[in-house]
């Protein structure tokens, strides 16, 4: 049996890095998947089973039903845009707001051991990086608030499978 060395596939270190960062979206993704299986959960119990036409047996109603039932958007699209609609009227806030200084503050002390957890900064950064702005300073971006409007539309409609 081979052992897997990670530097023979990434070399120069990368390989760290992007184990890293697979390992945060895939935490992201797994958590969002939860809230979609949640909010089904809660549009099944509201709207009920439904009666088959030709056999006459209730049935469970499927995901897309659900949705053609349920005009508003996913829970997880409503949570990333107002998550961005407040990062960005926090952002354009003075700085001796407290609420500014928390977002844009570094915590002091010792902080425990293992894997830092995320911040809320981070949460706002891979929405960016979901719409494609990449690694934009969200702070500054968020001074312009016609462009910052237009991104919190888009992550709002983004598909979300």
């Amino acid at each position: 049996m081979e052992s897997f060395q990670a530097s023979s596939v990434f070399p120069s270190g990368k390989s760290n890095i992007w184990i890293k960062v697979s390992i945060v979206h895939w935490w992201r993704l797994r958590e969002e998947r939860k809230l979609t299986v949640f909010e089904n959960m809660v549009l099944r119990r509201i709207f009920g089973p439904r009666r088959e036409e030709v056999t006459e047996e209730w049935r469970r109603l499927h995901n897309e039903e659900l949705n053609d039932l349920y005009s508003s958007s996913n829970i997880v699209r409503v949570t990333k845009s107002r998550r961005m609609r407040w990062a960005g009227n926090v952002a354009r806030m003075g700085e001796e707001r407290e609420v500014y200084r928390v977002l844009v503050g570094k915590p002091e002390g010792r902080r425990p051991l293992g894997r830092p957890r995320r911040r809320w900064v981070d949460n706002i950064r891979m929405d960016l990086e979901e719409v494609g702005c990449g690694y934009m300073d969200c702070i500054g971006l968020a001074q312009d608030r016609d462009r910052w409007r237009t991104l919190v539309s888009a992550v709002m409609n983004l598909r979300v499978p």
